[in-house]
């Protein structure tokens, strides 16, 4: 039986298709050097001979498997100037692979939770997912989101104390509420010296000194002293704020906050920072 017809040489079309490249790729590697270019026909167009396929499927197999051009092009001067970039590459695709898993974690911790909580970290998901429907709210939520970001997971799990009393006193709720309703109120057209400020920032004391009460009595952080021991590999997680301070954090999270607004904030820091240095564990007061 007749063999079909063998070329010599080949044109470059013919060249990309036998090793799954286009065209264009072939003609990249002639620029940089990876592949030499061969000499043109009559018809001027490269033609491409058996030493030029095998170096192209070389090219093609080592790309495949994430080598750049760059260290292709050492591994073709013999196979000590490639190590390095082996090491390298392995390390990057083992952290690919850890960056893979992670995401195929939080995918199946979302479904599962059923809500945006199942994209927090896995210490905080598993503090609120048994609280009950509709108890964490979009707006706790969010102030979650930021904690983590700022403070990472136990940062964020420490405030979930703040929600799950929240969730679980509903006269501690409505007044939270209350208070988020009168401070939305402190816009532009307050001046910061008004004095209805120094009396909400009052009531805002108390509430915390409140809120921190009930979190004590509950034995909220005992629970989560006890979780943090079962969980150690919690212990060493940073959040998405690896590399940047509290302070440079908070300094590029906007909020749309008055004149008026900013000095109630400070007033309250003002507040609690004497309520705690007096030792004062009388909710009613601050």
């Amino acid at each position: 039986m007749p063999l079909p017809a063998i070329p010599r040489r080949v044109k470059i079309g013919d060249a990309a298709a036998f090793a799954g490249i286009t065209p264009r790729a072939i003609r990249h590697y002639h620029a940089i050097g990876l592949l030499a270019e061969p000499e043109r026909g009559s018809d001027d167009r490269r033609r491409y001979g058996y030493d030029d396929m095998i170096r192209l499927l070389w090219i093609r197999r080592m790309a495949d498997v994430g080598i750049s051009l760059e260290d292709i092009h050492a591994a073709f001067k013999g196979p000590t100037g490639i190590e390095q970039s082996l090491a390298r590459l392995e390390e990057s695709l083992a952290s690919q692979a850890a960056a893979i898993e992670a995401q195929r974690a939080a995918v199946a911790r979302l479904r599962e939770v059923g809500s945006p909580l199942g994209l927090l970290s896995p210490l905080l998901t598993g503090r609120l997912r048994d609280l009950p429907p509709g108890a964490l709210r979009s707006a706790d939520l969010d102030t979650l989101l930021v904690t983590e970001r700022i403070f990472g997971p136990l940062g964020a799990a420490m405030q979930a104390n703040r929600f799950i009393v929240l969730a679980t006193h509903p006269e501690l709720r409505a007044e939270e509420d209350r208070l988020a309703e009168a401070e939305a109120a402190l816009d532009d057209t307050m001046s910061p010296d008004d004095p209805r400020i120094e009396d909400l920032a009052a009531q805002r004391c108390d509430h915390e000194t409140a809120l921190a009460a009930a979190i004590e009595r509950s034995g909220l952080e005992e629970a989560l002293n006890v979780l943090l021991d079962q969980e150690d590999e919690h212990a060493g997680e940073e959040g998405d704020g690896a590399g940047m301070s509290a302070m440079e954090a908070v300094g590029k999270m906007p909020y749309d906050f008055s004149p008026a607004r900013v000095r109630y904030e400070e007033r309250v820091i003002e507040l609690l920072h004497s309520a705690d240095q007096d030792g004062d564990t009388d909710p009613r007061t601050c």
